[in-house]
């Protein structure tokens, strides 16, 4: 991996992770706003801790896990979510001042997904 892509790579994964932590707190602690914020999109407002949980616990694995299936597990939670987000904004008719964050976080996800560290396999294959 070149030097160059290590920096996008942290670049993107940190500020990713720095977003999601933030907005996964405050939906853990259920601050008033994100609940009317998030019954404004349609939602029950019991969907906020399990949400935040989710996003802490996919961050734990981003950051700190060193099996690459359950990276893999939590980007594509990540994407699932943000995608979700993206799409009930958009559903919802909301401008895209309100659109835009989770649309940053998206690009921010694969763009760190994109320029992850792959580990390459050690068994090299044979042509038949």
């Amino acid at each position: 991996m070149s030097k160059r892509n290590k920096i996008i790579y942290w670049i993107a994964t940190g500020w990713f992770c720095l977003s999601m932590v933030s907005t996964g707190i405050v939906q853990l602690f259920k601050i008033k706003n994100e609940g009317d914020f998030i019954n404004h999109l349609g939602y029950p407002a019991y969907i906020l801790q399990f949400i935040g949980f989710c996003k802490m616990l996919g961050i734990i694995a981003l950051l700190f896990t060193k099996f690459s299936s359950v990276k893999d597990w939590a980007y594509a939670g990540f994407f699932f979510l943000m995608t979700g987000a993206v799409y009930s904004h958009i559903a919802n008719g909301d401008n895209f001042r309100l659109i835009f964050p989770s649309l940053f976080s998206l690009l921010l996800l694969l763009l760190s997904w994109y320029f992850r560290p792959v580990k390459t396999s050690s068994v090299s294959t044979s042509k038949l």
